[in-house]
């Protein structure tokens, strides 16, 4: 029985799968899926290049802002929080309307009231 062969995959190729999962922002296994890789080959991938990269940390610039927002920041955050309350009340306001349009009940109707409704006299 012939086994797999072992792919081998250059330096350069690690350094862009590495850079795609830093870039994107999404999962070591979406990124793994996508590239048609073991989640664990990927990973380790990443990890190797993190401890290259933390023993040479001195030329290295933070990935993380460290410092407070800028106020232009803060005034842009307050801002989209007031939208965010906003649009929430607005939802909010449209889902009652659907409800009172849409006619949906809070109490059965029985019997007797569909014949009322209905027009029928003989109760």
């Amino acid at each position: 029985m012939e086994g797999r062969q072992r792919r081998s995959f250059t330096d350069h190729y690690k350094r862009q799968a590495d850079d795609l999962v830093a870039s994107s922002g999404r999962s070591i296994g979406s990124v793994a899926k996508e590239l048609g890789l073991p989640d664990f080959v990927l990973q380790r991938w990443v990890e190797q290049r993190g401890a290259r990269l933390e023993s040479t940390a001195v030329t290295r610039r933070p990935t993380t802002q460290a410092t407070l927002p800028s106020a232009d920041h803060a005034a842009e955050i307050a801002r989209l929080q007031r939208e965010n309350e906003r649009l929430r009340m607005e939802r909010d306001i449209l889902k009652k309307s659907i409800a009172i349009f849409a006619g949906t009940r809070t109490f059965p109707l029985h019997r007797r009231s569909l014949r009322r409704l209905s027009g029928d006299t003989d109760v």
